[in-house]
């Protein structure tokens, strides 16, 4: 492990083949309410990754405004100072200039002006084109969890895919990856290769089973330890996570961290601290070699297909008579 501009980067190798794809994962925390620190973070971040020589960099759900908190008129107010339409300039004249030919895309997630004073919780991938913020670049979170549903607006069936030669990769927000309809949607009908998740997943919750004598204050992430590794073997695609941590500036709320790369197989490659900020940097992931051996044994999507057949004009499966 080393420390740069304020950041610990552990930085691993999955293979010796120069051709596999290079990811960095911010597993930091956003300053609320503080825009311009965010700003100064996601940059300084930006930058460790082009030097690592990754090619695609992901950062937390929330990275530039952070979370929600109760206080409706003031938190409106501020989030709509962070919407991402207010930032294009600084996208533009501060982020962009990193990106070249083999660092192609910054995975960002941030809100957007949405229906009736709402947002869209919006994921898109700044690349070196202009279009990153069209609709057909970004992904609206679909599924909202409690306080979000206030302040945000579903993107209902959105979805995003990003092709590349060295991976086909679908896109989740946070509480996207518990509902594997979604997932099996990008795996079965897009054939994506990885799941890349971005989050603001919290830690703390607790469940109490007294009788057995079992017991945590950490649920959430619990849950998050669990359903990573399950949704890359249940889908046979590779989970790439990228989640907060730290505490949120006004509720005192934690975030999980636990940012990692889960292998098709659902066995967890690498994993980032639950308490502090750190910079993950994975070299060479063989993304599609990995899944063509996983077939090797089995390959879910077409032992689906022997049970169950597309709707017509319809994403959704129904049993085959």
């Amino acid at each position: 492990m080393e420390s740069d501009a304020g950041f610990p980067v552990i930085e691993r190798a999955y293979s010796e083949d120069p051709t596999g794809l290079s990811v960095g994962l911010a597993n930091i925390s956003a300053v609320v309410p503080d825009i311009e620190a965010n700003k100064d973070k996601i940059l300084r971040a930006a930058r460790i990754f082009k030097e690592k020589r990754v090619n695609l960099a992901v950062f937390p759900e929330f990275c530039l405004s952070g979370y929600f908190w109760e206080d409706e008129e003031a938190c409106r107010a501020y989030m709509r100072q962070a919407a991402t339409e207010k930032h294009v300039e600084w996208l533009e004249r501060e982020l962009q200039p990193l990106l070249d030919d083999q660092f192609i895309g910054i995975v960002l997630n941030n809100l957007s002006g949405g229906p009736g004073g709402k947002f869209y919780n919006r994921t898109f991938i700044l690349g070196k084109d202009d279009e990153y913020l069209s609709d057909q670049e970004t992904y609206d979170k679909v599924f909202l969890p409690g306080i979000e549903k206030t302040y945000t607006e579903t993107g209902r069936d959105d979805r995003l895919v990003f092709d590349d030669p060295r991976g086909c990769l679908g896109f989740t927000s946070c509480y996207d990856c518990l509902f594997n309809e979604l997932l099996r949607e990008y795996r079965v009908k897009d054939d994506v290769d990885a799941i890349v998740e971005v989050a603001s997943w919290r830690a703390s919750a607790t469940r109490d089973y007294p009788g057995l004598n079992v017991r945590t204050d950490h649920y959430y992430g619990d849950l998050w330890e669990a359903v990573l590794p399950a949704a890359a073997a249940t889908n046979q695609a590779w989970v790439i996570a990228c989640n907060a941590v730290g505490r949120h500036g006004i509720t005192g709320a934690t975030f999980w961290g636990g940012s990692g790369i889960w292998a098709p197989s659902g066995l967890e490659l690498i994993r980032a601290s639950h308490v502090d900020e750190e910079l993950i940097v994975v070299h060479n992931l063989d993304i599609k070699g990995a899944r063509r051996d996983e077939h090797e044994s089995f390959d879910y999507a077409i032992d689906f297909k022997e049970i169950y057949r597309p709707l017509q004009d319809s994403r959704a499966f129904a049993r085959k008579t």
